[in-house]
């Protein structure tokens, strides 16, 4: 099944597939980004974070959204931030090695301010 799917006001487009989100957070967030119109693509990109030796990827990081008219990855995360080292650095990383690129964070408190708004 493709991994990746934009979405509109009206739903899912392009495919019409709409994609199998790994936690109902994801699908929430999809909703929102939906009723603002914003295009988005769940799960398009993985960056390799670090390598072997031998030049194999050991560790990967797959951002949850793509907003290509924003230019901006979100990562979901629904643990409390104080919990979340370990995604931290992974974030970290992905900085680190592509400054170029934007990246928001949104942890639980955000999502649910966010769907207070949205409601």
């Amino acid at each position: 099944m493709e991994r990746t799917c934009t979405g509109s006001s009206a739903g899912a487009t392009g495919l019409g597939v709409r994609p199998r989100f790994a936690h109902r957070s994801e699908r929430r967030l999809a909703g929102i980004l939906d009723f603002y119109r914003l295009h988005w693509e769940y799960e398009p990109h993985t960056f390799p974070l670090r390598w072997s030796d031998d030049g194999r990827a050991v560790e990967s990081f797959t951002p949850d959204f793509w907003l290509p008219e924003v230019g901006t990855y979100i990562e979901l995360t629904q643990v409390r931030k104080s919990n979340s080292s370990r995604k931290d650095r992974k974030v970290r990383r992905f900085r680190q090695l592509h400054p170029d690129k934007r990246i928001r964070v949104l942890y639980r408190r955000d999502l649910e301010a966010l769907t207070t708004k949205y409601k």
